[in-house]
């Protein structure tokens, strides 16, 4: 198994990521999620008008929200690697609820990619059951308790 991931920071915040986190969180939920083969995803960060605009057009949600996640509409393989799709993270949202903490935001930033390539990987928290089960998958494979691992006051993707 092979992981490739694009990250493209185009906030003006800088230093909330680090790539070789983001593969160990990848690799982590792969190998507990069963994905076998290689496979790329892109991340992207972004500031609030950004997202505002993508939650507009493809949610119909007015704001900002804190992770997007795209997954393919179709199964791609393109020479053996399986596209699994894209995460958007704002940077912005994330600075706003950690009120500027950097080791706060550093640590949310972590949490939302994983909770987005859970959503790539098709789980989702629609209901109480679902919920349970996104929150029990972000403990185990970022290694957090459940507080850490789920803020519903802000959880809107």
């Amino acid at each position: 198994m092979s992981i490739s991931i694009e990250v493209r920071n185009e906030s003006t915040r800088r230093g909330l990521h680090r790539r070789d986190v983001l593969e160990r969180i990848a690799t982590r939920v792969f190998e507990g999620e069963g994905v076998t083969g290689n496979t790329e995803l892109s991340v992207l960060f972004c500031d609030d008008p950004f997202i505002v605009e993508l939650n507009k057009r493809y949610r119909k949600k007015k704001g900002p929200t804190d992770v997007l996640s795209f997954s393919q509409e179709e199964e791609t393989m393109v020479g053996g690697v399986r596209a699994l799709g894209d995460i958007v993270i704002s940077l912005q949202t994330v600075e706003r609820f950690c009120d500027g903490d950097a080791a706060r935001m550093r640590a949310e930033v972590r949490l939302l990619f994983c909770h987005g390539l859970l959503h790539l990987l098709g789980s989702d928290h629609a209901d109480a059951a679902g919920k349970k089960r996104m929150l029990d998958l972000q403990v185990r494979y970022l290694g957090v308790d459940p507080d850490a691992a789920w803020h519903a006051e802000k959880r809107r993707c």
